[in-house]
């Protein structure tokens, strides 16, 4: 019996919150594609541009080149919209400032669907998260609340109480899955467009093809489908 929940098709407008460049494309980048092909509207939102995330290049240098292989990341999905908010990457601090910045954008977007990367310690296999991501998922979380309160942000736009879920992809609660069996290939071109970043990586991560696909048959199991990207569902 699969123990993942389809994920719920009754919205069209979803908007994608992360920390840095490439959080997307490993995994969540094929559900994406399937719902664009479907013709809901998705759009990325990105704390960073990741400018702190190639140990061989410096941040003036690596940050322009990274928010360029996302852009042309999102494209291959669908996205055509695709935002940066600049908070410093590695250092991004949860707290009042991030959360402004992500309500704004909340109200003026007006999702029904809000994903997020994973806000929890691990992710799935026990792997320790980092701070970044952490920190960019819990303030999602809040300001999903923070943009549906009219008293909250009062200066940030007209406040926005559509959202009614928050999916967190790379959870290790996963509740829900979409399948990808169609769009694998498409999420895997996408990840490849990270290819300076993708270069400058050692081990798994750095094999498209193989990470991606793996993980994808590992969560079809689950979820009776060949091929699935799983997300953590959470009612708003």
């Amino acid at each position: 019996m699969p123990d993942l929940e389809p994920m719920p098709t009754d919205w069209q407008r979803a908007l994608a919150i992360v920390a840095h460049p490439d959080d997307l494309e490993y995994g969540a980048s094929a559900a994406i594609a399937g719902w664009t092909d479907a013709g809901k509207t998705v759009t990325y939102l990105l704390a960073s541009r990741g400018e702190a995330g190639i140990d061989t290049m410096p941040p003036h240098e690596s940050g322009p080149l990274r928010a360029a292989e996302q852009i042309a990341a999102a494209a291959i999905v669908g996205v055509d919209v695709v935002e940066f908010l600049d908070h410093p990457d590695g250092v991004i601090e949860y707290g009042v400032p991030l959360r402004r910045d992500l309500a704004t954008a909340i109200r003026r977007h007006q999702p029904e669907l809000v994903v997020t990367i994973n806000h929890h310690p691990t992710f799935p296999g026990g792997f320790l998260n980092m701070a970044d991501h952490r920190n960019v998922g819990n303030a999602t979380l809040d300001a999903v609340r923070d943009a549906a309160n009219r008293w909250v942000f009062t200066d940030a736009g007209e406040p926005w109480s559509g959202v009614r879920w928050v999916a967190v992809a790379g959870s290790p609660l996963a509740t829900h899955a979409v399948d990808v069996t169609e769009t694998l290939d498409r999420g895997i071109a996408s990840l490849k467009e990270h290819a300076v970043y993708l270069a400058a990586l050692e081990g798994p991560m750095a094999q498209p093809e193989g990470f991606l696909r793996t993980i994808a048959e590992e969560t079809g199991d689950r979820f009776g489908t060949p091929l699935a990207a799983s997300f953590e569902l959470i009612p708003m």
